[in-house]
């Protein structure tokens, strides 16, 4: 046994499919659209946690840059995310004032 052996079995084939990450394709889609799921969702249950995801996917969505050509799902998370953070913390400075549970 030799050990010329070792290490070609990704010489054929350096970007092997479950190796690398995809930079393009559904992914960007999916993330846009996960995003957004995550946006309307953080309006009803848990918006200063599905805020910030929102807006983290649709980032990724848009290849993590603010310039060139923008998916319409990823700026769709990317704003309600925004607006749903901002909505989660004015909600949670109101409901820690005092006496904000008396009437």
């Amino acid at each position: 046994m030799t050990m010329a052996g070792f290490g070609h079995g990704t010489r054929r084939h350096p970007r092997a499919r479950g190796r690398t990450w995809s930079q393009t394709g559904p992914d960007r889609a999916t993330l846009g659209i996960a995003g957004v799921i995550c946006a309307v969702a953080g309006f009803f249950v848990l918006g200063i946690v599905l805020g910030p995801v929102a807006i983290l996917c649709g980032w990724l969505a848009m290849n993590r840059t603010w310039s060139g050509t923008r998916p319409v799902p990823a700026v769709i998370a990317v704003v309600l995310g925004a607006i749903d953070t901002i909505l989660a913390i004015i909600w949670l400075a109101g409901a820690a004032t005092p006496g904000a549970g008396l009437f």
